[in-house]
């Protein structure tokens, strides 16, 4: 739920709440405080309302084009001159900058941008309006008298916040995935000091400074740093002579900071922590507080004082005991000696081969619940030994972890943590909108440069590190459209998400460009694979069956590794198997646990391992073995892998296990639930709402009249023996 809410300061209470159908970043007032203007969104409307007996009032909108998807618009910030009765607006689909005649009640476009816009700040003589250019690495200056682009100021990667000092000499520019605050000369028009937020020098991207606040005196500058929990304090008072002050916890995911009064105010996006969900799912009685994942973010408003320095010493200290990475974690990795993976970058490992297969969208219990020497729950497990035996194989063979957790929530922010342990801030500020029915667009695999991290993906770490890289469907379809950096690394043959393409099909495929490259001595070290059929198609009529697409991507990857066991590089090998996210499905911990396997000559045989790792655990493993540097904070920050490796190899083949249901079975019975799954989206995938799916699922697997269980969802686990 989007809302738009009035608080009284002084009394520090909420007095008014106004649901917003559609809305983003972006508000303006006016110097009477009587009317607020604020982004309507992919409606692509100005949403006008009246403050009147401390209660808002709808009084109208200004449109800007039709509504989505027929126009693509979707206003961000906007910046308001009063005298001229005219209101700015940038845009984040069509990439434009607008006027707004509020007499008029009328919208003109005026400049294409280069890139997605996130706000606009108007200079007090109305003359210049200064545009953060989020996709790109500056800041455009508007000439509002000439109507024209003046030039560009370069700035550090993705500004989105700006503001000016009291005597407007200044502008400061938050910048997310630099950890950085780029500071400009107003009359010189460039950038004169950059602010490094971050909790350690030169720290890998992932602090995502996104806010700014000066105290009235512009002396002292506060910085969102929505990735690490905190504000960053800065004293300021000195032209080019900034200083750290130090940090103050935030709630989680901080997204604006403000100041007055004396007092620090907050808003954390995701609130203060995850949560349980035991009113849900329960999707068909359409419930508004229905429980789903992406609705169990409520944002928060923290209140406290402007802190002194005694107070700023100790509020620091919390904030680097509340915070995992480090600058010795990223530089030395926990482990032990002798074992496969090393601790440090750039030292030797006997693995030399790494194969990473990235699947759709199951928790721990959907698959392994029925495993007894794990933390499972059997009633939840809807594809079991039966359905799933070459996973059951492999995990009771090599390593069973049930206490893994994948780091997304869906897939449009999955498949950036699966391949770079980092959702930057238009990922994570864009997929809540297009989730959620509100319009945009999927732009999260590559085919947005916007949606990349500051320094790439893993495939480019290889590349800068010499190491051999291929991808076969994870991020490069078949025309190689999407990303350059993958040009000339990706299988010709090999599908991308298709659901009508069977995933031993796509082994097929593989089998014959590895055994080309094994002929050759040419198999590269990094290898990305694609099986993405666990995602099913729901109860279509005339599709194969939610089992049987499982049992097809069960039988995929035990043929993969019967395949590479068997090959000459096995005893220089490892496969790492994990789910780009859970999405939503039933776990009795917490809707973020998830299958992984970890298999390898060098993995522990029949292990239980319950210590908590996550996906960017696995890339940091990855990493090590490869003689990489982390790719963000997050894996900079993680646990490898090593207590699932042994110190001792053992060669032994894995036998395919064939499957227990016919892969051909399809869906045959003719009702509501199969008709609702024609409805869905499922050419690219969390298209289908994510809820309504799993319980779909559900009721294939365990009876039409049966009712799923809730997800449940918490921020810290214990595995209970």
């Amino acid at each position: 739920t989007q809302s738009l809410i009035l608080v009284d300061l002084e009394n520090e209470k909420i007095l008014h709440e106004m649901i917003i159908p559609k809305s983003w970043y972006g508000l303006a007032i006016t110097s009477d405080g009587r009317t607020v203007y604020a982004s309507g969104g992919n409606d692509n409307i100005i949403r006008a309302y009246s403050i009147l007996n401390d209660r808002l009032q709808k009084k109208d909108s200004i449109a800007m084009g039709s509504l989505w998807p027929k126009s693509k618009i979707s206003p961000t910030g906007m910046s308001l001159d009063e005298k001229s009765q005219q209101l700015f607006v940038v845009t984040k689909e069509d990439s434009a900058l607008y006027v707004i005649d509020l007499a008029q009640r009328s919208s003109k476009k005026l400049h294409k941008l280069p890139c997605a816009a996130y706000t606009c700040l108007l200079s007090s003589d109305a003359k210049k309006l200064y545009i953060s250019l989020w996709g790109n690495k500056s800041v455009g200056v508007w000439d509002v008298a000439g109507g024209k682009m003046e030039k560009n100021i370069a700035t550090s990667v993705h500004p989105n916040e700006m503001i000016f000092s009291p005597d407007q000499k200044l502008m400061y520019v938050a910048c997310a995935d630099d950890n950085a605050v780029s500071i400009i000369d107003l009359q010189q028009e460039k950038v004169i000091e950059t602010v490094l937020t971050a909790l350690y020098p030169d720290a890998p991207t992932g602090s995502t400074t996104n806010a700014l606040a000066l105290t009235p005196d512009g002396r002292t500058l506060a910085v969102a740093n929505a990735d690490n929990n905190c504000l960053a304090m800065f004293d300021v008072s000195e032209t080019g002579k900034s200083k750290s002050l130090g940090f103050v916890p935030t709630g989680w995911y901080p997204t604006s900071v403000r100041i007055a009064n004396g007092k620090v105010y907050v808003c954390n996006g995701k609130g203060l922590t995850s949560k349980a969900n035991p009113k849900g799912p329960n999707p068909y009685s359409r419930k508004p507080d229905a429980e789903y994942i992406g609705g169990l973010f409520k944002g928060t408003l923290s209140i406290f004082n402007i802190p002194t320095k005694e107070e700023l010493m100790n509020y620091s200290r919390l904030v680097y005991t509340n915070t995992p990475y480090s600058k010795d974690k990223e530089l030395h990795a926990q482990g032990e000696a002798g074992n496969p993976i090393p601790r440090n970058v750039g030292d030797a490992s006997p693995i030399k081969y790494v194969f990473y297969i990235i699947k759709e969208n199951r928790t721990y219990d959907q698959v392994f619940g029925d495993i007894a020497e794990g933390n499972g729950d059997r009633s939840l497990c809807i594809f079991p030994d039966s359905v799933t035996p070459n996973q059951h194989a492999l995990a009771k063979q090599f390593v069973l972890l049930d206490n893994f957790y994948v780091d997304a929530e869906v897939s449009a922010d999955g498949h950036n943590w699966s391949m770079a342990a980092y959702a930057n801030d238009y990922i994570e500020k864009t997929w809540p909108t297009s989730y959620g029915g509100r319009g945009g667009t999927y732009d999260y695999e590559g085919s947005k440069a916007i949606a990349h991290p500051r320094d790439g993906f893993l495939w480019d770490f290889c590349a800068r590190k010499n190491v051999s890289f291929r991808t076969y469907g994870e991020f490069a379809d078949r025309d190689e459209s999407y990303l350059l950096s993958l040009k000339g690394k990706s299988s010709a043959r090999y599908p991308s998400y298709d659901l009508s393409i069977k995933d031993v099909y796509r082994f097929g495929q593989w089998k014959i460009d590895f055994d080309s490259l094994i002929s050759l001595g040419k198999v590269p070290h990094m290898n990305i694979v694609r099986f993405g059929n666990d995602h099913t198609a729901g109860v279509r009529i005339g599709v194969p069956s939610p089992a049987a697409m499982v049992a097809d991507n069960d039988q995929a990857v035990g043929m993969f590794v019967e395949h590479l066991s068997r090959s000459p590089i096995w005893k220089e090998s490892v496969v790492f198997v994990l789910e780009d996210d859970a999405q939503n499905g039933p776990d009795h911990i917490d809707a973020h646990r998830s299958p992984c396997l970890v298999i390898s000559p060098w993995t522990k045989q029949k292990h239980v391992e319950s210590s908590m790792y996550s996906t960017s655990g696995v890339l940091r493993t990855i990493e090590l073995i490869l003689g990489l540097p982390p790719m963000s904070q997050y894996d900079a920050a993680a646990t490898p892998m090593f207590a699932c490796f042994a110190k001792k190899p053992d060669l032994a083949p894995y036998k395919l296990r064939a499957a227990k249901i016919d892969l051909s079975a399809r869906n045959v019975i003719d009702d509501k639930w199969s008709k609702l799954s024609y409805q869905f989206n499922l050419d690219k995938e969390d298209q289908a709402p994510d809820l309504l799916f799993n319980e779909i699922i559900w009721k294939s697997v365990k009876g039409r009249n049966t009712v799923m269980p809730a997800p449940r969802r918490a921020a810290f686990v214990v595995a209970e023996r």
